[in-house]
């Protein structure tokens, strides 16, 4: 009996001993890439859509082969809109599941939770949403707006004649260093235009507000006192009650208009957009674009939604943050081939002046130097589908100015990544 046991004992060790050689060869068969999305929380709204392109994309680039030869194996986690639970998640996706890159993060507090932990372990994180800029950091690529990408551009269209000659700026947002950021060089820039303080009124809320009936009264009022636009940094799903609020108290855009830099189509769906049209919001893609690049992205997008049965298939829509994770996506797998290996700095060095055709309609090129790319501009009106009409648009991508003009001593800053303990 005791023979029999041993016998027993060896042939089960040396079939668990068989089985670490296969998953050990399994796992060098994949490249891991981590998801960091907030799938749960105010912030799920925007953010899970992310996560869902960034799955699609991972599928069409194994389904020609992967990287290196490799497959790209995704893991997905969720800091449920919880940014301290960012910054433990990241950890976990460096230190223990080992993942080549990081695509993710929406706010700009979440983006700010990580970067001490990819500057500390040496990751990577490519970072898709437009944003307040004053950041360069050597472990993160911005495929998102910088400021002069998005809102100088969105606040000199609305004091423009096509777009209203607004004179007064009621500027609202979440309360988090996005908005408050970006209002700062805001309002930087409009006294630089002979705007005067009197005529701008700066309004925060928390995330996840959504009781917007004295706000919207309070921009009636300010709006009495001559043309006004609205510039809205609102985040995540305190949009919805916002516009709908808008719509209550008859605020029509033909006589204040709401310009976003967080409302695309995925926070418009599933509301009545037709009180609404004519407002604005400024981006780097909308999905109404039409040229063959982005007919492709759309229709992929929607048969994958449906092949994976998403709520709401049916009516899935694609917005900017979302070609900006293709973008990314597809970008850093290009900078792994010409790298050769996954090696982060050998990757980082590969990213400098890669270029991808885009859904946009323009051919986006990695700054050689800065870590953001250069986008085109361009400002939709909401019509009564949930869609965009551009109404105006640069004719070229606009290099990112990280360092925003308007903030004084931002001309003595290098134009190069820095660790950001050290800016």
């Amino acid at each position: 009996m005791q023979r029999r046991s041993l016998l027993k004992a060896f042939a089960l060790s040396a079939l668990v001993s068989g089985m670490g050689i296969t998953f050990s060869a399994r796992a060098a068969e994949t490249i891991k890439v981590g998801i960091m999305h907030s799938l749960s929380g105010t912030m799920a709204i925007s953010e899970t859509p992310l996560k869902d392109v960034a799955l699609m994309t991972i599928e069409q680039i194994n389904a020609r082969g992967g990287v290196l030869g490799k497959k790209l194996e995704p893991v997905v986690v969720d800091p449920a809109s919880n940014w301290p639970l960012f910054a433990e998640k990241a950890r976990q996706l460096l230190s223990q599941d080992k993942v080549a890159v990081v695509f993710g993060c929406w706010t700009s507090v979440s983006r700010k939770s990580v970067l001490p932990v990819f500057e500390e372990l040496n990751g990577l994180l490519f970072y898709p949403v437009q944003y307040e800029g004053e950041e360069m950091s050597p472990n993160v690529f911005y495929t998102g707006a910088a400021p002069n990408q998005q809102a100088i551009p969105a606040v000199e269209y609305l004091m423009s004649e096509d777009g209203g000659g607004a004179r007064r700026f009621f500027l609202l947002g979440t309360d988090y260093v996005y908005p408050r950021t970006t209002n700062k060089i805001l309002r930087a820039f409009l006294h630089s235009k002979g705007v005067a303080d009197k005529d701008i009124e700066e309004v925060y809320t928390p995330f996840g507000y959504s009781d917007y009936q004295t706000i919207v009264a309070n921009i009636k009022k300010f709006a009495a006192g001559g043309k006004t636009a609205v510039v809205s940094t609102i985040n995540g799903d305190s949009n919805v009650p916002f516009y709908k609020e808008l719509a209550n108290q008859g605020v029509k855009a033909t006589d204040v208009p709401v310009v976003a830099f967080s409302v695309g189509e995925e926070e418009l769906r599933g509301i009545d957009t037709k009180p609404l049209v004519g407002n604005l919001a400024a981006w780097n893609y909308f999905e109404s674009v039409d040229n063959p690049v982005n007919q492709k992205f759309v229709a992929d997008w929607k048969a994958w939604a449906k092949a994976n049965k998403l709520p709401g298939a049916d009516s899935v829509v694609t917005n900017d943050p979302m070609e900006a994770t293709y973008v990314g996506i597809n970008m850093w797998a290009q900078a792994v081939e010409k790298a050769g290996t996954t090696d982060v700095d050998k990757v980082r060095a590969a990213m400098a002046g890669q270029t991808f055709s885009a859904p946009s309609g323009f051919t986006l090129t990695m700054d050689a130097t800065n870590h953001h790319l250069h986008k085109p501009v361009m400002i939709g009106e909401i019509e009564d589908n949930g869609q965009f009409n551009v109404v105006w648009q640069t004719d070229q991508p606009v290099r990112a100015q990280p360092w925003s003009p308007f903030i004084p001593g931002n001309d003595k800053k290098a134009d190069r990544p820095m660790k950001t303990t050290g800016q």
